[in-house]
């Protein structure tokens, strides 16, 4: 995308971001008031005994808590068929892993979890180097019931239900996460789910992103530069901070060779 922005003084220039400052303290206390809204929405029950498999062995929802008040479920796009993880899930499950043992300060655990078999999740999880604790919902109905998952006659006759309107949202799995709650006396309580662009503040390399120049600069296919970290070219994106220097050769001809070691004559 082509960058016309005017350039300006010093002076001109900090005029301008304190003028935007002011924008931007409107939408924080904006997006606080939005948040406190949020939190006093109605809570539903969780009725069902919901029983996953992960690598803890079975454990229901309520177990998932480990000990805590607040769970976050993030809901993985990986269908029972697939050969690996949804790039895209991807994208957002890399920002996991440093962030929840922070989250388990605030009462507060995370988890991941999937319709595919739990084998298939633990082989990609180890190939992608994550440590998040990831579940099998398969033989459940969790996945239905929380509107991330999807019949085929459903999607056929448009009455698939993903973020909270009816239609066909192109494939059998979607992307999304929940919120639940336990009470003092160990009730089970469904409290806020977000699908979509709703889980865009999850994603911390997007808010970055999203301060640069060029913005997230995908000219509305949205996140079609995704891949899963494995699989972009090591040599456009970097990895690792910085491109690996090649090692310098001489030609062939101008090489030293090394001096062979001289044999000890015997006595």
């Amino acid at each position: 995308m082509p960058l016309n922005n005017k350039v300006v003084s010093h002076e001109q220039w900090l005029e301008a971001r304190a003028a935007f400052l002011n924008r931007e303290k409107q939408f924080t206390r904006a997006r606080d008031e939005l948040h406190r809204q949020l939190r006093e929405l109605p809570w539903e029950a969780v009725d069902k005994n919901y029983v996953f498999n992960g690598p803890d062995g079975k454990e229901s929802l309520a177990e998932l808590f480990d000990g805590r008040s607040q769970l976050i479920v993030y809901h993985f796009m990986f269908a029972p068929d697939w050969d690996a993880g949804c790039p895209h899930c991807s994208f957002w499950a890399d920002n996991f892993d440093p962030v929840i043992v922070h989250m388990n300060q605030r009462d507060v655990t995370m988890v991941a979890i999937s319709r595919a078999p739990y084998a298939r999740l633990a082989a990609y999880r180890k190939r992608m180097g994550w440590k998040f604790k990831w579940l099998s919902s398969a033989g459940t109905s969790f996945n239905f019931d929380y509107g991330v998952s999807f019949t085929d006659d459903e999607r056929e006759r448009g009455e698939a239900f993903y973020n909270f309107r009816k239609g066909d949202p192109g494939v059998s799995e979607r992307e999304g996460f929940s919120v639940f709650y336990k009470d003092a006396a160990a009730k089970l309580f469904h409290t806020y789910s977000a699908y979509a662009r709703g889980i865009d503040l999850q994603n911390t390399a997007y808010n970055y992103i999203d301060v640069v120049p060029k913005g997230r600069d995908e000219g509305g296919r949205s996140q079609y530069w995704v891949r899963r970290r494995d699989e972009y070219p090591v040599a456009n994106a970097k990895m690792g901070g910085a491109a690996k220097k090649k090692r310098k050769t001489k030609p062939e001809g101008t090489r030293k060779k090394k001096a062979k070691p001289k044999r000890k004559k015997k006595r």
